[in-house]
């Protein structure tokens, strides 16, 4: 179920603060709570559910940090949405169809193909479009090369 939550603004917040602020030391959590104003409670979570589905990857130590799994270009705002949508352990009300005949039969179905369709579009939305994007807004960027991922 496609719902705009916090949670899904911090997780794609904080993939392309990664993607985009990627050097050759991991980005740490407190720069990316610096930069994109997130809390680090929240983010915290958010980062270690990232990893888990191996969009990112952790990096222990003092120096320790986030990095993209893999490139950022094979990395879709879909699949982002996907992956807290399971964090967020609720039920999606379009799975059992309740209420009135009319709703089930007209306003279900248009809720699907408007769901269906949304999705398409943020599976076509990469990453690297979203870093294009910031760098053509002229965005401050703190790396000073670009880096992609590190295998």
């Amino acid at each position: 179920m496609l719902r705009l939550t916090k949670k899904l603004i911090f997780a794609i917040d904080a993939v392309v603060d990664i993607a985009y602020n990627a050097a050759e030391t991991p980005v740490q959590s407190k720069e990316i709570a610096q930069r994109q104003g997130i809390p680090r409670r929240y983010l915290e979570q958010v980062l270690q559910n990232l990893v888990k589905a191996e969009i990112l990857s952790g990096v222990r130590g003092p120096r320790g940090g986030y990095r993209l799994s893999r490139e950022r270009r094979r990395i879709s705002l879909g699949e982002i949405t996907r992956i807290v949508d399971q964090m967020e352990g609720t039920t999606d009300p379009l799975e059992e169809p309740v209420g009135s005949e009319l709703g089930r039969a007209v306003l279900h179905p248009i809720w699907l193909e408007l769901q269906e369709t949304a999705m398409k579009q943020l599976d076509e939305v990469s990453i690297e479009d979203l870093c294009t994007r910031a760098r053509a807004a002229g965005v401050q960027c703190n790396a000073s090369e670009l880096f992609d991922f590190m295998i």
